[in-house]
């Protein structure tokens, strides 16, 4: 039996405008999805337990659902299977991420997947190879919209500045809250709307764009130095920006302004693609407590996470 976890994911600044090129700045975080490994004769078993879903499993030799939600909850699991060709094996997948809200799920997923069947089975994969794998097949399951970002911070963890390439940056954790509406978005359509309004008003969403991305690398000195209370001001821009761009949601602007009103953040926004998911906020002076008080109080579920957190691994070979 063969377990590894790797790691969530928050993007802190740089939605959508990465799409275009723009500098994005992405952390892992200290929420963890876990897969494990063991040879089973003659089937090939995936069972799965998820944050916001019911167990259940799926049974690839026979085809059998204990679930109608099972063949799309594990296509990732399946993706990897099939191209490591895997035979008489049950995986076991269990998750502390909500999926499709922003966080990475499937990129840790199959992250961990991966480094399990490659210790299992003894191929022995370096790191850069899990992670260009895992890329590539969660681009495929996507249909060509997997984020390289995703699997290089479950891969690698730690901080990840994204523009033209991805490169590894050194910065000291953070503490913040992750606030989730309970409802999914979808990543393609979301990206696809914002992307058709480039098209129409060039000008003016290559503005914000490029606000965007400036706040980005406005953001990795003051990370460095421990100024949050400008961090945060920075935080509340880019929601602003992203709103303008119409991916934010009556929900999530709900968990902002409890974030920094009753909560009283330094500074809030949305993570990831918008539409629904998540949002981050940095707390303040009122600390985690109140903040996730706020939160649960505008009807969202709070998480506490740290960023910076180490990436994929071993968990043990039992």
């Amino acid at each position: 039996m063969t377990t590894a976890s790797a790691p969530g994911k928050i993007i802190l600044f740089g939605e959508h405008a990465v799409v275009s090129g723009v500098t994005a700045l992405g952390s892992a975080i200290d929420l963890r999805a876990k897969v494990t490994v063991q040879d089973l004769s003659g089937s090939v078993l995936i069972k799965t337990k998820e944050l916001t879903l019911q167990g259940f499993s799926l049974d690839l030799t026979s085809g059998r659902l204990e679930s109608a939600q099972a063949a799309h909850a594990t296509r990732y699991i399946s993706a990897v299977l099939r191209e490591f060709d895997v035979k008489d094996i049950q995986v076991c997948i269990d998750s502390s991420l909500p999926p499709a809200a922003g966080l990475g799920s499937s990129a840790c997923i199959v992250v961990a997947a991966v480094a399990a069947i490659s210790a299992h089975h003894g191929l022995g994969l370096s790191l850069r190879e899990i992670a260009e794998i895992s890329y590539r097949l969660e681009k495929n399951v996507q249909q060509g919209l997997g984020s390289p970002m995703d699997t290089a911070l479950a891969t690698y963890g730690g901080y990840l500045q994204i523009s033209q390439d991805i490169q590894p940056i050194d910065l000291p954790p953070l503490e913040m809250v992750v606030g989730y509406t309970k409802m999914p978005h979808d990543t393609k359509s979301e990206v696809e709307k914002v992307q058709d309004l480039k098209k129409r008003y060039f000008e003016l969403v290559d503005l914000i764009f490029q606000a965007i991305g400036a706040l980005s690398e406005k953001a990795v000195p003051l990370i460095r130095e421990h100024n949050h209370a400008d961090l945060g001001r920075l935080m509340n821009v880019n929601h602003g920006l992203l709103m303008a761009l119409g991916v934010s949601s009556r929900e999530l602007d709900e968990l902002v302004y409890a974030a920094t009103g009753a909560g009283g953040a330094l500074g809030a926004k949305i993570t990831g693609a918008g539409g629904g998911g998540c949002m981050i906020a940095l707390p303040g002076a009122a600390g985690v407590d109140a903040l996730m008080v706020a939160l649960r109080q505008a009807r969202g579920v709070a998480f506490k996470v740290v960023t910076g957190c180490e990436g994929v691994r071993l968990e043990g070979d039992l």
